[in-house]
């Protein structure tokens, strides 16, 4: 892998897991433009969510620390209960990934029409959040969690956004914008860690010798410095209410990848 291409697929990685717009739908479409087949090296992938993660953590950490402090305080406080429905959202993503993700790879992986497809599904998603109007409510409850959860687990098909799709159940059940963005934001933190820990564990390595150290650490910075700016401008998006130009634009790309597929 080149560090153009390092580059270029860091910096989709890292803006498209925050944007609602599929991380897997556009790194699915850049490496078809790129000519890359076969298995994705597993080193690389590791490296982009690593850097996600890191700006996660980079534009979080106030938050991030606030809820670590009041969970390890070992009491039933607003922190801890916070962070158990996180724990809560992720069964469903868990089980998909322990138990399914090789069968819903070869069912859905490698396919730029089931992409096309995802991508007008977000589209659909996102435009419904601007016309349903419910009351905001002030925190996600454990049931809410379980259902964004499940919705999270839908967003394994490339081409739909995790994003999107998490944001947009969580303001149809009512949550507050700002609210559930920073939620969707931090209950992806242990299935990419997850992820990308299995994978590492199960994973063939063949051909990471000849993948340049130089693409690696290119990879990482591209999706930790996109990711890190995608995620904070994101939040502000969600609560600006501005969802409607990433349905057009999921909507326009995915016509149009399944026009050219």
């Amino acid at each position: 892998m080149e560090w153009f291409q390092a580059l270029v697929l860091g910096i989709v990685q890292g803006l498209t897991e925050f944007l609602p717009v599929s991380s897997s739908g556009h790194i699915a479409i850049a490496n078809a433009l790129f000519g890359n087949t076969g298995t994705d090296n597993l080193t690389f992938t590791t490296a982009v969510h690593a850097g996600t993660v890191c700006s996660t953590l980079l534009v979080l950490w106030s938050e991030i620390c606030r809820l670590s402090k009041g969970f390890f305080s070992f009491k039933w406080n607003d922190e801890t209960q916070y962070v158990v429905k996180i724990f809560v959202s992720i069964i469903p993503v868990a089980i998909i990934g322990l138990f399914f993700k090789h069968k819903v790879e070869a069912l859905f992986g490698g396919s730029l029409y089931i992409v096309g497809a995802a991508l007008l599904l977000t589209a659909g998603l996102l435009s419904l959040t601007c016309f349903i109007k419910l009351h905001a409510k002030e925190n996600i409850s454990f049931k809410d969690a379980f259902l964004i959860g499940i919705a999270q687990a839908i967003a394994v098909i490339p081409g739909l956004s995790r994003s999107g799709v998490t944001i947009a159940t969580g303001l149809m059940l009512g949550s507050k914008k700002e609210t559930i963005a920073k939620f969707s934001f931090l209950m992806v933190l242990i299935p990419i860690l997850g992820e990308s820990f299995l994978d590492l564990f199960k994973g063939d390595f063949s051909g990471t010798a000849t993948l340049p150290a130089f693409s690696l650490v290119i990879g990482f910075l591209a999706a930790f410095v996109s990711g890190a700016f995608a995620c904070k401008w994101m939040i502000n998006l969600v609560k600006k209410g501005k969802l409607i130009y990433f349905a057009a634009y999921c909507a326009v790309a995915g016509l149009l990848v399944l026009i050219l597929s």
